[in-house]
């Protein structure tokens, strides 16, 4: 038992000693003004994994912008990590914020800084901050988490010194007056008007196509003895459909016709199918 204890302590060593970490290369440190062309850059460093800048601390200026570009790699191989940030620590305080990099599936990324994306607390700093880069994601690689340089902030002396935010007070607020859209009305008189004397102006037109195709008025007093029922429900569901349109246009809403109308509609199409059948044996027999 022993010994497959000691077996089994070693595998587990082996195995973590060669798995992979998280590491990056090609990585270059620039700081230079908005507005700068290529080479221009006001300082310009190379940053490596295992030997962190300390020779001096970079300075930002007000108006300069800190970026760096690396590749993170997954033990040789460049891949996106789950997590990459750059990490600026204040020692004196223990305060510190972090900053994404914008990576692609090659693990190629970037990341800018200026001084109006640090918080109150790291721009009042008296010492350098502590710069460090952290990539990590899922799985059993070792993360990287790791001291690269330091970085001092040079305010602008012709600006005012940075203060602190306000801080948010709740207190009551003004009344809120809400205004509801109005209702909609009816259009004016003269136009419905108007519009009625052209739906009254088609009649004559209907009544003369009737007479062109063969409409036979005499026909009338038959189909009432045939089937009174079913012609004079037919005949007064379409002038009720009418006069509930009319309601539903001067005083109904739509809540108060859609009942009506669907009561309306179904003694329509039992009467119409049946004033129809009636209409098609006159067909039959001849006499249409």
């Amino acid at each position: 038992m022993r010994l497959l204890s000691s077996l089994a302590i070693t595998g587990l060593s082996l195995g973590s000693a060669f798995a992979a970490s998280w590491g990056f290369e090609d990585a270059t440190l620039t700081v230079s003004s908005k507005g700068a062309g290529v080479g221009s850059a006001g300082v310009k460093e190379k940053l490596t994994p295992n030997s962190p800048l300390t020779s001096y601390a970079v300075t930002l200026p007000a108006a300069d912008t800190l970026k760096i570009v690396l590749t993170a790699t997954e033990g040789k191989t460049g891949k996106r990590p789950h997590q990459a940030f750059l990490t600026l620590h204040d020692t004196t305080t223990g305060l510190e914020e972090s900053f994404p990099f914008s990576l692609k599936d090659s693990g190629k990324g970037k990341v800018e800084v200026t001084q109006k994306d640090l918080p109150y607390q790291l721009l009042t700093s008296k010492s350098p901050l502590k710069a460090s880069l952290v990539l990590a994601s899922f799985g059993s690689s070792t993360p990287y988490a790791s001291h690269a340089f330091d970085l001092a902030l040079e305010l602008d002396s012709a600006a005012p010194p940075p203060t602190p935010p306000a801080s948010e007070r709740y207190t009551s607020k003004p009344e809120i007056h809400h205004i509801f859209k109005a209702e909609p009305g009816s259009p004016p008189k003269v136009i419905s008007f108007f519009f009625t004397l052209c739906v009254l102006a088609t009649l004559p037109v209907l009544f003369g196509a009737w007479a062109l195709l063969g409409a036979n008025v005499d026909h009338l007093g038959k189909a009432f003895g045939a089937a009174p029922v079913s012609h004079g429900l037919f005949m007064g569901s379409v002038v009720a459909m009418e006069g509930v349109f009319f309601m539903y246009y001067t005083s109904w809403n739509l809540f108060q016709m859609l009942p009506v109308a669907a009561v309306v509609g179904t003694v329509a199409y039992v009467s119409g199918s049946r004033a129809l059948t009636e209409v098609q044996d006159r067909r039959l027999a001849g006499e249409r």
